[in-house]
C-alpha cells in the first residue's frame, strides 16, 4: 500500500533545497495538483462540505515545507525529544489521538531542511553528553509513507549510526521498508511496528496495511539486524479478543523465528477523551469504537486533562493474558509497559 497524494502544496522557499527542487520537478510531471502555499501551518483550499469530506481530502494532500522551529518538544516517557520528520500520515484510523491535536484537515507535511533538523539534533546530543539522548521520529506522523519521497528516514538512520551519544526510535503501520534494510544503522535506531488483531485493522484501520503484511515487513527489518519493536494499541476488549490477540502473537513469532533477539513490546490499551469521541464522531458517524462511558473509568492524565480507561477488572485481565503470552512466546523480549 504506496501513498499516492492527490494535490501537493509547496511553500515558495522549499524549492531553495535541493530535495524541494527535486520534488517539484517529480511531481510536476504527474497527474497531481499542484499549488503553492506562504505556510505549511496556514493551508487553504482543501475541499470538503462536511468534516468527513475535509478530512478524508485532507489525507490525500501532501504539503512540502521548510520547519522552521527548531525546539524539539520532550517526549516522555518513551524518549527524550520528538524529532520532527514529518508531520500526520495517510492512514484513516478512526481512533487516533492525534485528531485532537492536528487541525480539522490533517494533511501530511514533509519538511525538506533535513541537514538543518539533523543538525540540530546534533545539539542536543551533545548538550546532555556522556548521557544517551532518545529521539522519539513518529510522535506526531508515521514517517514510512513518505519516506520514498523524501529519504529522511534513511539519512535520519545513517545520522545516528554514527552517533556516540545518541539514539534513534519510530513507529510505522507501513510496509514501504525495502530502502531502509542495507542502511548502515549499527543498532542505534529502534524500528517498531504497530500492530492490531485482523479484526480490529479492518474496522477501524482504514487505508492501512493488514496485519500479514506489517509482520512480513517486521521480518525483513529484523533480518536486516535492527533492534525490533512492536506497539500493540489500542488493545480493545470484544468477543474472542484473547484468541484474535493470541492468534497475532503467534503469527509474529512464526515470521520472526530466530531473526532477532533484540525485540521489545509496549503494550497501550484503548482509551479517550471526550473531546477525542466528539471529533471521532464528526469524521466516523457511524463509528462503533467502545466509548461508553458507563463502562469505564475516568481518569486524569499526566497533561491535566481526563480520559476515559478500561476499569481494573479489564487491565488485570489485559495485563496477565500479555504478561503469560508474550513470556511464553518471546521469553527473551522486554515488555516496556503496558498502560
Amino acid at each position: 500500500m504506496s501513498f499516492q497524494p492527490k494535490r501537493i502544496y509547496f511553500e515558495q522557499k522549499a524549492l531553495d533545497y535541493p530535495l524541494g527542487k527535486n520534488l517539484y520537478d517529480f511531481f510536476r510531471k504527474q497527474d497531481v495538483e499542484l499549488k503553492f502555499t506562504g505556510s505549511h501551518n496556514r493551508v487553504t483550499g482543501i475541499p470538503g462540505k462536511n468534516p468527513q469530506q475535509g478530512f478524508m481530502e485532507a489525507k490525500r494532500t501532501l504539503v512540502v515545507g521548510i520547519r522552521r522551529t527548531m525546539e524539539f518538544y520532550t517526549c516522555k516517557p518513551s524518549a527524550h525529544y520528538q524529532l520532527p520528520l514529518c508531520t500526520s500520515c495517510p492512514g484513516k484510523c478512526e481512533y487516533c489521538y492525534l485528531y485532537t491535536s492536528l487541525a480539522k484537515k490533517p494533511y501530511i507535511r514533509i519538511y525538506v531542511n533535513i541537514e538543518e533538523i539533523l543538525n540540530k539534533t546534533r545539539d542536543y546530543i551533545e548538550k546532555r553528553k556522556p548521557e544517551t539522548t532518545l529521539f522519539e521520529g513518529a510522535a506526531t506522523s508515521d514517517p514510512v509513507p513518505v519516506e520514498k519521497y523524501t529519504g529522511s528516514l534513511k539519512k535520519t538512520i545513517e545520522f545516528f549510526g554514527q552517533e556516540k551519544y545518541g539514539k534513534f526510535r519510530f513507529v510505522t503501520k507501513f510496509t514501504d521498508v525495502d530502502s531502509l534494510l542495507d542502511v548502515e544503522h549499527r543498532e542505534k535506531t529502534t524500528f517498531r511496528f504497530s500492530l492490531n488483531t485482523a479484526h480490529i485493522i479492518e474496522k477501524y484501520e482504514h487505508n492501512t496495511p493488514d496485519a500479514s503484511q506489517r509482520i512480513e515487513a517486521a521480518g525483513k527489518v529484523a533480518g536486516a539486524g535492527y533492534p525490533i519493536g512492536f506497539l500493540i494499541a489500542p488493545i480493545i476488549v470484544y468477543e474472542n479478543w484473547k484468541k484474535d490477540y493470541y492468534d497475532l502473537l503467534e503469527n509474529l513469532k512464526e515470521t520472526l523465528q530466530k531473526k532477532s533477539k533484540n525485540i521489545s513490546f509496549e503494550l497501550i490499551t484503548h482509551r479517550y477523551t471526550a473531546r477525542a469521541k466528539n471529533r471521532i464522531l464528526e469524521i466516523f458517524p457511524q463509528t462503533t469504537l467502545p466509548m461508553n462511558e458507563v463502562k469505564r473509568k475516568f481518569k486524569y492524565g499526566q497533561f491535566g486533562y481526563g480520559k476515559y480507561v478500561y476499569p481494573k477488572e479489564n487491565m488485570q485481565e489485559i495485563e496477565e493474558f500479555f504478561n503469560e503470552h508474550i513470556e511464553k512466546l518471546f521469553p527473551e523480549a522486554e515488555i516496556k509497559y503496558l498502560v
